[in-house]
Order: C-alpha cells, then sequence, then structure tokens
C-alpha cells in the first residue's frame, strides 16, 4: 500500500476502521481528542500525531470520522487543521456524517490548495466498522475517488460513488431518514404487540419471514426484546443527523411528514437523558408514553 494514511478520531467507528487499514498493512498516523484508542492504535503499529496538520503533514491520504460538521470544519480548516499541513496533491477523505453545504465549501477551500476532497459518510454501525462491512457513500471527482479506492476497499463491502462533492452526505441523510423511520416502525409494532397480549418474539419472528423483514427488525427488534441499549449507535448522533435530514428538506422543499415525527420522538429521548444509549431505544421513549 503506497499512500500513507492518516486516521483523526478514533471513537465507536473510527477505532476498528484505523485498525483495519493497519490489517490491510496501510503506513498509519493517528490522532484523537481521547488518548486512551491513540494508545491502543500505536501499539498495533500506528504512528502518533500531536494534531490534525502534524497528520497532514505525515499523510498522503487523511481520514476524519468525527462527531459533527463543527467538529469536522475544526480539525480540517480551523488553525492547525487538515490544511494547514495538507501537500499538494494530497487527498482528504472525511468519513463522518455532516451537512453537505459545508462539506462543499471544505471542498473549495482544499481544492485551492491543490487537494483533493471525497466526503464518504458510512453506514452499518459499530459492527460494520469492526468486519469492515460498511456501506460507503462517496461525493467527490472520479479520479479522487479512484486513488482511494483501496482504502474503501479495505473498509467496507458496498461502495458506490453517489456523485460530485456533498453528494455522499446527501445520500447519508436519506439512509438516517429510512433507518430511523424503520427503527421507529419496528419499536411500534414490538410495543403493540406486547400491550395486545400477544409474544413480541413471535411476532418478530414472523415479520422477518415476510415483506416486513429487515436488518433493522432482525437486530434492532432483538435489542428491544432483550432491552439491551448498549450503543451501537447514540441518540443523540441520531438527533444530529436528523436535524442535516430537516435541513437538507428544507433546502429543497422537500415533504418529510413521516420523519418529523421521528425526530420528534428522538428529540423527547434526548430530553429524557436518553442521548448516550442506542437509537434502538426509542421503544424506551414509546414505552414512557404508553405508561403516562
Amino acid at each position: 500500500m503506497d499512500d500513507r494514511i492518516g486516521f483523526i478520531g478514533l471513537g465507536i467507528m473510527g477505532k476498528p476502521m484505523a485498525r483495519n487499514l493497519l490489517a490491510a498493512g496501510f503506513d498509519l498516523t493517528v490522532h484523537s481528542r481521547s488518548p486512551d484508542p491513540v494508545e491502543e492504535l500505536v501499539a498495533a503499529g500506528a504512528k502518533r500525531a500531536d494534531d490534525p496538520a502534524e497528520v497532514a503533514v505525515a499523510s498522503d491520504i487523511t481520514i476524519t470520522m468525527l462527531p459533527d460538521t463543527a467538529d469536522v470544519e475544526a480539525v480540517l480548516v480551523g488553525p492547525g487543521g487538515v490544511l494547514n499541513g495538507a501537500a499538494p496533491g494530497s487527498l482528504v477523505i472525511d468519513m463522518s456524517s455532516i451537512d453537505p453545504g459545508p462539506t462543499r465549501d471544505m471542498a473549495g477551500a482544499f481544492a485551492a490548495r491543490d487537494v483533493a476532497m471525497l466526503d464518504a459518510p458510512v453506514s452499518g454501525g459499530e459492527r460494520g466498522a469492526i468486519d469492515a462491512a460498511l456501506s460507503i457513500m462517496i461525493g467527490g471527482e472520479d479520479e479522487a475517488v479512484g486513488r482511494a479506492m483501496p482504502v474503501f476497499e479495505a473498509l467496507g463491502r458496498s461502495i458506490v460513488h453517489i456523485g460530485p462533492s456533498g453528494a455522499g452526505q446527501v445520500a447519508k441523510a436519506c439512509n438516517q431518514l429510512v433507518v430511523a423511520a424503520t427503527i421507529e416502525a419496528v419499536a411500534e409494532a414490538l410495543l403493540l404487540a406486547e400491550r395486545s397480549g400477544v409474544d413480541a418474539a413471535k411476532v418478530r419472528q414472523a415479520l422477518l419471514g415476510g415483506f416486513a423483514g429487515s436488518k433493522i427488525l432482525e437486530v434492532h427488534g432483538q435489542r428491544m426484546l432483550d432491552r439491551t441499549f448498549e450503543p451501537g449507535f447514540r441518540i443523540r448522533l441520531h438527533r444530529k443527523d436528523a436535524r442535516i435530514v430537516e435541513g437538507a428538506a428544507d433546502a429543497t422543499g422537500t415533504p418529510i411528514p413521516a420523519f418529523a415525527v421521528v425526530a420528534a420522538q428522538l428529540q423527547s429521548a434526548l430530553d429524557a437523558g436518553d442521548g448516550e444509549l442506542d437509537h434502538s431505544s426509542l421503544f424506551v421513549e414509546l414505552e414512557r408514553e404508553a405508561s403516562e
């Protein structure tokens, strides 16, 4: 693997993704706000950098995996950011889930320095990150996508170039719309079964065999039955993604009446103090409403 890789953001998703890049044979430099995952990756063979600019100096391709738009802007184009260290001809890949508009603005800032930028958000959760089985949605120029393909192939199974800069983030917003709405539908169905005096586990089993079957019913439906809501993907992050969906819908005049209800449920769960639970804990919000 000829390109040296930098990776910034070693959280629930970023740490296993960085591990998979090491396993694929890439020369890897890492940085994160939390020291423990940096130490873990360094012990596994990565190099350490003290700030984002230092990562970029040491890397041909710099990857970010961060919580929100403001975090990405600070790391990429803020003081001491990647823009200050990236050499002409290098590549930046943001794999976070953020707003399409700022993504396009940052891509323009990098292009002015002869640095390509791709937006490549992912779906598949922690399990997909660990198993290198992520779905990767890419926005950016063809040449940069081709160069990045060995990196993407080390991280995911479904790799789709959606279109120009920002298109990957639009695709991720669409993904988060479908995921949240489906989690809400599964939660409502299983709670309805329980409150009707029917075995919800058997209802789930029956639904899995028909047209209602889905990965969310399979995985998150079982979480709901077991009441196990360790993240996963946190409620507070899905609420952040819901704001991105709402913003994109407002900007394009797209009606999203079903999702508006789900966004309100995510906000209610956040207000109730469940922001650090997995998004399948929307089931808990329904139980709370049912007991009122």
